[in-house]
């Protein structure tokens, strides 16, 4: 009977140790199909211009494709480049402004009516800490926030880093970049007045810690990119709390298409930098299901296991299913596109 119990015991010891070095259900995989071919020439960009710290790629409704970057290295402070970039479908510069406008451009969208969303995620000299909405032709139809100001009341925001914009015209904003003063989801009417707000910092049910990007998938249901929890949350539109996903990674950027593919760039996986990054995860582009979770695809960063935060953090998809990937520390614009077989 002892020698039965210790045998036992050690098969229950041998179970729990297996079971404990094994990865999570809902982890992160680095073995998935990769199905895309990448490129890095893609973009007519002006005269005498370089590619800076690209943030948001954003296709709108008419075929056209707005890319922003942060005009020179990694800030638009003090510079005279154009921070948005628009281009037809075959990469040919139709136009560009936002000259002068912004410190640090970050997330953005583009509405059902084909109007331009941006985020300015910093704030300095009397700019910065806005949203702002520009129509096609570059013309600003309206602000948020106060030019310049941080703040936590409904009518500031503290490095605000993504919109999103429902099919009624109701905004949704995530506030507050690293270290910032909230961590909270914004709703706005279409005409810009105060709804309500939810989140703060914290790593429970409902909380978050550095939102980076929202998108909304065909039910309307948010999906919001608790970077430094990585995680991504699910709220419904008045942020009631419904789900939560780790198996796309450490999540910088999402977008959903209209068929409700799901795609999540992760540029900060891999050796822990004190920031609580995942390690072992490998930078890169994760693509799945909005409905169910499920990911089937990934698009592996050139440096994808660096410890730098290296990978792509904007992500956009055309009409076409070309995904890109807007690169920040290596100041580029990445173009993948689909290889048919």
């Amino acid at each position: 009977m002892i020698r039965l119990t210790g045998i036992l015991s050690l098969a229950a010891v041998v179970s729990l140790t297996g079971t404990a070095l094994e990865q999570p259900a809902d982890a992160p995989r680095n073995d998935l199909p990769q199905r895309y071919r990448t490129t890095r020439d893609w973009g007519q960009l002006p005269p005498g211009v370089k590619w800076a710290a690209v943030t948001a790629i954003e296709p709108a409704p008419d075929g056209s494709i707005y890319v922003v970057h942060r005009c020179f290295a990694n800030s638009c402070a003090g510079r005279t480049e154009a921070p948005i970039l628009k281009y037809d479908a075959n990469g040919k510069l139709l136009a560009s402004w936002g000259q002068g406008m912004f410190i640090f451009p970050h997330g953005g969208t583009v509405d059902r009516d084909g109007n331009l969303w941006i985020t300015d995620a910093r704030g300095e000299s009397g700019k910065g800490h806005q949203v702002f909405k520009f129509n096609p032709q570059g013309k600003v139809l309206m602000t948020l926030g106060r030019a310049g100001v941080s703040g936590s009341s409904p009518e500031l925001f503290d490095q605000p880093t993504d919109v999103v914009v429902a099919p009624n015209g109701d905004l949704f904003v995530t506030d507050s970049h690293r270290n910032g003063k909230n961590n909270r989801v914004i709703k706005f009417t279409k005409d810009g007045k105060y709804v309500k707000e939810w989140g703060e910092k914290g790593s429970g049910r409902g909380e978050m810690s550095e939102p980076h990007t929202i998108a909304m998938d065909s039910r309307g249901r948010l999906f919001v990119g608790d970077r430094e929890n990585n995680r991504i949350v699910i709220f419904d539109q008045n942020g009631n709390h419904l789900d939560e996903w780790r198996q796309f990674g450490r999540p910088s950027g999402i977008a959903i298409t209209r068929d409700d593919t799901i795609y999540v760039a992760d540029s900060e996986s891999g050796p822990d930098t004190g920031a609580g990054e995942l390690p072992g995860i490998k930078k890169g582009i994760r693509i799945g299901s909005a409905r169910d979770g499920k990911v089937t695809a990934f698009i592996e960063d050139s440096e994808s296991t660096t410890p730098d935060h290296s990978g792509a953090e904007g992500v956009g998809v055309d009409a076409q299913g070309n995904v890109y990937g807007g690169v920040v520390r290596r100041q580029m614009l990445e173009r993948h596109v689909r290889i048919r077989r």
